[in-house]
């Protein structure tokens, strides 16, 4: 799930100097890594498959897994991506009884 959420600039907007202002902070925002592709997911507890629900993820996306505690950074030595699709992916893991295999993660590229 997402869990930033950044301004969104519209195609157009009747005032070009507020489009203006809106589409330089984005682009500025964007410079200082403030982006709308991140997001969190926790593995599930004794199972060897998760899935990542997100509309930004497509077939040819890449998604960048960072373990947040101890039990995930265990986790990640038998986790990978095995499967795409546009708005979901499938995690695979050793199947653990912890409930606290917490990762951050980055999408890049949809399609």
């Amino acid at each position: 799930m997402a869990t930033n959420q950044y301004l969104k600039v519209p195609v157009s907007m009747p005032d070009k100097s507020q489009h203006l202002r809106l589409i330089s902070n984005t682009v500025n925002n964007t410079l200082d890594g403030k982006l709308n592709s991140t997001g969190s997911v926790t593995l599930t507890a004794s199972a060897t498959n998760t899935t990542l629900t997100d509309a930004r993820i497509g077939e040819n996306s890449i998604i960048i897994l960072e373990p947040t505690n101890a039990n995930s950074n265990t986790a990640k030595a038998n986790l990978y991506v095995s499967a795409k699709a546009d708005g979901s992916a499938t995690l695979t893991h050793a199947s653990s009884s912890n409930t606290d295999q917490d990762f951050g993660y980055v999408v890049i590229g949809w399609y």
